[in-house]
């Protein structure tokens, strides 16, 4: 699908020659890191995440999944279908042990050495490599295998409960999940098993105390997206009954991730996550003339942001400065739990943001749109390297053809 989509335009040259850019921050609107249920997010299908990105008038939007690039045809069919231009993008969770024995946060606010990493702008067709495809399912079995492990927990935590019902693994596979089981889902269907045995609302609270060994629910029943929340929070996390700590073997060092994603054709990317409500950072991230360093010696050039997190002058900070030193920098909202918020790019405290930060966004989606397409017609793989001021207006060119030409169809 990928290469009979791109074969439509003209050519590199063509392109490029033809892309009249936007003026002063007006570009389309982009949301380049989005979960659907092939992992876990607040959409019920993809067509939903879709319909409510046209309807709030995104252009440019970027499936984002952990470990799984399951739902990228479907993901190109139903944004083709709403004339909006598709990113492919996966996600994953590395570990740097030499950042965990030192005590160095990097971009998980809570676990040292652990770190998130994207890649963007990856390949859709069948020829990926044996070893690639071998990888990701590898990475999606221990994931799972885990999840196994805190359900097995869980249900001993419901017997002493005195719950009438158990969760049943296989049955949450089958029904919540497109083949990645998360503790998101176990924490849906624990909700839903509460909410289908107890009929009254001072039952389903009397249950939620005994779950919480004392502790009461602080949400009202029927927010589900808040209960799912506490739900994880009470007993799934550091501290909670049916916790069960991940095992540090299972983890890949961001070496591998970085090569799973150029074998994936892809985009190494690094999520920052910037300041904190607190105006904290991670250790990692406190001088980011430092991170970005560390960055491009791990052979990653592009960054991305969840604006929602960040203050706008953090994030103008933090976003300009890395775009000023040839980063690709890309924003978008993740939807990664229960809860149910815009799709469209903000930051905290609802800001929106500045036409220079949504002119960044535009142009680094630019250049991942463009590096699907060079990839897809066998040009080039990009970028194994920081992109000269030349080379990357020529790919925000090419892009924005390719977007302009998608959107206006």
């Amino acid at each position: 699908m990928q290469m009979s989509f791109y074969r439509k335009f003209p050519d590199r040259i063509k392109l490029i020659e033809t892309a009249i850019m936007p003026k002063g921050g007006d570009v389309a609107e982009v949301n380049a890191h989005l979960h659907t249920p092939y992992s876990f997010s607040a959409f019920d299908s993809v067509g939903q995440a879709l319909d409510i990105a046209a309807a709030e008038g995104i252009k440019v939007a970027g499936i984002n999944d952990f470990n799984t690039t399951d739902g990228f045809r479907e993901w190109a069919e139903e944004s083709l279908k709403r004339n909006i231009f598709p990113l492919f993008n996966i996600e994953f969770i590395a570990l740097s042990r030499e950042d965990q024995g030192k005590g160095i946060r990097i971009n998980d606010p809570h676990n040292p050495g652990r770190i998130y990493l994207s890649g963007k702008g990856l390949a859709i067709e069948n020829d990926l490599s044996r070893s690639y495809i071998d990888h990701l399912n590898d990475i999606k079995a221990e994931a799972n295998k885990h999840t196994e492990m805190i359900c097995s927990k869980l249900n001993e935590h419901l017997n002493a409960c005195g719950a009438p019902f158990s969760i049943n693994f296989r049955e949450v596979a089958d029904e919540l999940t497109l083949g990645n089981i998360r503790e998101r889902h176990l924490a849906k269907a624990l909700r839903l098993k509460i909410d289908k045995h107890f009929t009254h609302d001072y039952e389903k609270l009397d249950f939620y105390s005994k779950m919480f060994n004392g502790k009461s629910l602080k949400c009202n029943t029927g927010n589900r997206a808040s209960v799912e929340n506490e739900i994880r929070g009470n007993l799934f996390k550091a501290g909670g009954t049916a916790f069960v700590a991940e095992n540090p073997d299972s983890f890949s060092e961001v070496s591998d991730i970085v090569s799973l994603i150029y074998n994936a054709r892809g985009i190494p990317t690094y999520p920052f996550l910037a300041d904190n409500p607190q105006g904290e950072f991670t250790e990692f991230e406190a001088d980011p003339a430092k991170a970005i360093d560390t960055l491009v010696r791990k052979g990653i050039f592009s960054v991305e942001f969840i604006p929602a997190r960040n203050s706008i002058k953090i994030l103008s900070e933090y976003a300009g400065y890395c775009w000023d030193r040839g980063m690709v920098v890309t924003f978008g909202t993740e939807h990664n739990t229960p809860r149910m918020e815009p799709l469209l790019v903000r930051a905290a405290e609802n800001t929106d943001l500045t036409p220079v930060l949504k002119e960044i966004n535009y142009r680094g989606a630019c250049c991942i749109a463009a590096h699907q397409y060079l990839t897809a017609i066998g040009e080039r793989r990009w970028p194994l390297h920081v992109p000269d001021k030349v080379e990357r207006d020529e790919l925000i060119k090419l892009g924005h053809s390719l977007i302009s030409q998608t959107i206006n169809r």
